[in-house]
């Protein structure tokens, strides 16, 4: 089941975040095109959510895949 962002928020590119639901459900996708373990993956979105008091987690786009290029970087 897809989370409803993932086809009703806007495709601009403008607002880095999205849900964690929307990031896992890409985990096997992006792992296997930056060639890491889901687990990886996984706890860099973990890393990069932010659960704030009010109002949903979201994921820093941005930030995790700055982390994704520096982990590539490394090896």
């Amino acid at each position: 089941q897809l989370p409803a962002e993932m086809v009703t928020a806007s495709g601009s590119g403008l607002d880095p975040h999205i849900s964690p639901a929307s990031a896992r459900i890409q985990v096997k996708r992006i792992a296997a095109a930056r060639n890491i373990s889901e687990e990886k993956l996984i706890g860099l979105i973990d890393e990069n959510t932010r659960k704030p008091w009010f109002g949903p987690a979201t994921v820093h786009v941005l930030r995790l895949n700055l982390a994704l290029d520096k982990l590539s970087a490394n090896n």
